[in-house]
Protein backbone atom coordinates (compact mmCIF):
# COMPACT_ATOMS: atom_id res chain seq x y z
CA UNK A 1 0.00 0.00 0.00
CA UNK A 2 1.35 3.55 -0.70
CA UNK A 3 1.51 6.11 1.76
CA UNK A 4 -0.35 9.20 0.37
CA UNK A 5 -3.97 9.32 0.44
CA UNK A 6 -6.57 8.49 -1.43
CA UNK A 7 -8.25 12.10 -3.78
CA UNK A 8 -11.44 11.17 -1.94
CA UNK A 9 -9.92 11.47 1.69
CA UNK A 10 -8.21 14.54 0.82
CA UNK A 11 -11.15 16.76 -0.63
CA UNK A 12 -12.72 15.87 2.37
CA UNK A 13 -10.58 15.81 4.95
CA UNK A 14 -11.05 17.97 8.38
CA UNK A 15 -9.00 21.22 8.21
CA UNK A 16 -7.82 22.66 11.54
CA UNK A 17 -9.76 25.82 11.94
CA UNK A 18 -7.55 28.84 11.87
CA UNK A 19 -7.64 31.40 15.03
CA UNK A 20 -9.64 34.32 12.62
CA UNK A 21 -7.93 37.87 13.67
CA UNK A 22 -10.76 39.64 14.33
CA UNK A 23 -9.11 42.76 15.09
CA UNK A 24 -7.15 42.79 11.73
CA UNK A 25 -10.48 42.45 9.86
CA UNK A 26 -11.81 44.69 11.72
CA UNK A 27 -9.33 47.34 11.25
CA UNK A 28 -9.10 46.59 7.78
CA UNK A 29 -13.47 47.13 7.40
CA UNK A 30 -13.64 50.59 9.31
CA UNK A 31 -10.38 51.55 6.75
CA UNK A 32 -11.98 50.41 3.68
CA UNK A 33 -15.24 52.33 4.83
CA UNK A 34 -13.85 55.10 5.73
CA UNK A 35 -11.65 55.30 2.65
CA UNK A 36 -14.93 54.95 0.81
CA UNK A 37 -16.81 57.78 2.64
CA UNK A 38 -13.42 59.67 1.64
CA UNK A 39 -13.73 59.21 -2.20
CA UNK A 40 -17.46 59.19 -1.79
CA UNK A 41 -17.29 62.94 -0.50
CA UNK A 42 -14.77 63.81 -2.91
CA UNK A 43 -16.63 62.64 -5.79
CA UNK A 44 -19.94 64.97 -4.77
CA UNK A 45 -21.57 65.85 -8.20
CA UNK A 46 -22.44 69.71 -8.07
CA UNK A 47 -21.27 73.21 -8.48
CA UNK A 48 -19.11 74.12 -5.69
CA UNK A 49 -22.04 76.32 -4.21
CA UNK A 50 -24.48 73.78 -3.87
CA UNK A 51 -21.73 71.39 -2.10
CA UNK A 52 -20.64 73.89 0.36
CA UNK A 53 -24.16 74.92 1.22
CA UNK A 54 -24.90 71.69 2.18
CA UNK A 55 -21.46 71.42 4.11
CA UNK A 56 -22.20 74.76 5.74
CA UNK A 57 -25.72 73.49 6.98
CA UNK A 58 -24.21 70.14 8.44
CA UNK A 59 -20.86 72.69 10.52
CA UNK A 60 -23.98 74.57 11.68
CA UNK A 61 -26.35 71.97 13.01
CA UNK A 62 -23.21 69.79 14.23
CA UNK A 63 -22.47 72.77 16.66
CA UNK A 64 -25.41 71.91 18.56
CA UNK A 65 -25.89 69.57 21.61
CA UNK A 66 -29.03 67.78 19.62
CA UNK A 67 -27.04 63.94 19.70
CA UNK A 68 -28.90 61.99 17.21
CA UNK A 69 -31.03 64.90 15.37
CA UNK A 70 -28.12 66.75 14.44
CA UNK A 71 -28.07 64.81 10.99
CA UNK A 72 -31.63 65.34 10.58
CA UNK A 73 -31.33 68.81 11.32
CA UNK A 74 -28.17 69.33 8.84
CA UNK A 75 -30.08 67.42 5.68
CA UNK A 76 -33.26 69.30 6.41
CA UNK A 77 -31.50 72.70 6.29
CA UNK A 78 -29.43 71.86 3.11
CA UNK A 79 -32.83 70.75 1.86
CA UNK A 80 -34.15 74.81 2.94
CA UNK A 81 -30.93 75.76 1.61
CA UNK A 82 -30.67 73.85 -1.51
CA UNK A 83 -27.40 72.62 -0.50
CA UNK A 84 -25.93 68.57 -1.25
CA UNK A 85 -27.39 66.21 1.24
CA UNK A 86 -24.55 64.12 1.37
CA UNK A 87 -22.09 66.59 2.45
CA UNK A 88 -24.13 67.96 5.09
CA UNK A 89 -24.78 64.97 6.72
CA UNK A 90 -20.82 64.98 6.37
CA UNK A 91 -20.58 68.27 8.02
CA UNK A 92 -22.41 66.92 11.45
CA UNK A 93 -19.22 64.86 12.23
CA UNK A 94 -17.68 68.03 13.19
CA UNK A 95 -18.64 67.03 16.48
CA UNK A 96 -18.06 63.63 17.67
CA UNK A 97 -17.33 61.73 21.06
CA UNK A 98 -13.93 62.82 20.53
CA UNK A 99 -15.00 67.10 20.17
CA UNK A 100 -18.29 67.07 22.18
CA UNK A 101 -16.52 68.45 25.37
CA UNK A 102 -14.25 70.87 23.75
CA UNK A 103 -17.04 72.32 21.72
CA UNK A 104 -19.78 72.37 23.84
CA UNK A 105 -17.69 74.31 26.66
CA UNK A 106 -16.43 77.22 24.09
CA UNK A 107 -19.86 77.14 23.36
CA UNK A 108 -20.88 77.77 26.55
CA UNK A 109 -18.36 80.33 26.91
CA UNK A 110 -19.39 82.23 24.23
CA UNK A 111 -23.08 82.30 25.26
CA UNK A 112 -21.62 84.03 28.35
CA UNK A 113 -19.76 86.60 26.58
CA UNK A 114 -22.50 87.39 24.19
CA UNK A 115 -25.42 87.47 27.06
CA UNK A 116 -22.76 89.17 29.54
CA UNK A 117 -23.43 86.71 32.21
CA UNK A 118 -19.59 85.61 32.72
CA UNK A 119 -18.87 89.12 34.54
CA UNK A 120 -18.96 89.00 38.88
CA UNK A 121 -21.75 90.87 39.04
CA UNK A 122 -24.06 88.06 37.64
CA UNK A 123 -22.26 85.13 37.49
CA UNK A 124 -23.72 82.20 35.93
CA UNK A 125 -23.15 78.87 38.14
CA UNK A 126 -25.74 75.86 39.24
CA UNK A 127 -26.74 76.27 43.33
CA UNK A 128 -25.32 72.83 45.30
CA UNK A 129 -28.66 72.64 46.88
CA UNK A 130 -31.80 73.70 45.56
CA UNK A 131 -34.42 74.71 48.09
CA UNK A 132 -37.36 73.86 45.45
CA UNK A 133 -38.10 72.69 41.84
CA UNK A 134 -38.57 76.05 40.14
CA UNK A 135 -35.07 77.02 41.30
CA UNK A 136 -33.52 73.96 39.99
CA UNK A 137 -35.19 74.79 36.45
CA UNK A 138 -34.70 78.18 36.27
CA UNK A 139 -30.97 77.44 36.96
CA UNK A 140 -30.86 74.99 33.77
CA UNK A 141 -33.22 77.25 31.93
CA UNK A 142 -30.41 79.83 32.27
CA UNK A 143 -27.90 77.11 31.21
CA UNK A 144 -29.47 75.81 28.42
CA UNK A 145 -30.35 79.57 27.14
CA UNK A 146 -26.45 80.41 27.21
CA UNK A 147 -25.19 77.93 25.32
CA UNK A 148 -27.74 77.29 22.58
CA UNK A 149 -27.16 81.09 22.09
CA UNK A 150 -23.53 80.30 21.88
CA UNK A 151 -24.14 77.17 19.88
CA UNK A 152 -26.39 79.73 17.19
CA UNK A 153 -23.18 81.97 17.18
CA UNK A 154 -19.89 79.15 17.12
CA UNK A 155 -21.99 77.59 14.33
CA UNK A 156 -23.22 80.55 12.39
CA UNK A 157 -19.62 81.84 11.97
CA UNK A 158 -18.12 77.58 11.50
CA UNK A 159 -20.87 77.45 8.58
CA UNK A 160 -19.78 80.91 7.25
CA UNK A 161 -16.19 80.09 7.43
CA UNK A 162 -16.63 76.27 5.81
CA UNK A 163 -18.63 77.55 3.30
CA UNK A 164 -16.25 79.84 1.98
CA UNK A 165 -13.14 77.45 2.49
CA UNK A 166 -14.94 74.47 1.01
CA UNK A 167 -15.96 76.84 -2.01
CA UNK A 168 -12.50 77.04 -2.98
CA UNK A 169 -11.39 73.70 -2.12
CA UNK A 170 -14.15 72.76 -4.55
CA UNK A 171 -13.72 75.00 -7.29
CA UNK A 172 -9.97 74.21 -7.40
CA UNK A 173 -11.23 70.36 -7.17
CA UNK A 174 -13.46 70.75 -9.92
CA UNK A 175 -11.13 72.72 -12.16
CA UNK A 176 -8.10 70.11 -11.72
CA UNK A 177 -10.64 67.19 -11.87
CA UNK A 178 -12.43 67.98 -15.03
CA UNK A 179 -9.12 70.16 -16.78
CA UNK A 180 -7.81 67.31 -18.34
Amino acid sequence: MSSEPSPSSVIFQDKKPSKPIKAKRHRSRIRRSWRYFYLRFLRLRGTPGYISRGLACGVFAGCFPLFGLQTIIGVLLAVIFRGHKLAAAAGTWISNPLTYVPIFAFNYKMGELLLGLGSQETPVSLPDDWQSWSELKASGLVFLITLFVGCFLVGLLSSIVAYIMSVQFFSRWHKNRYHY
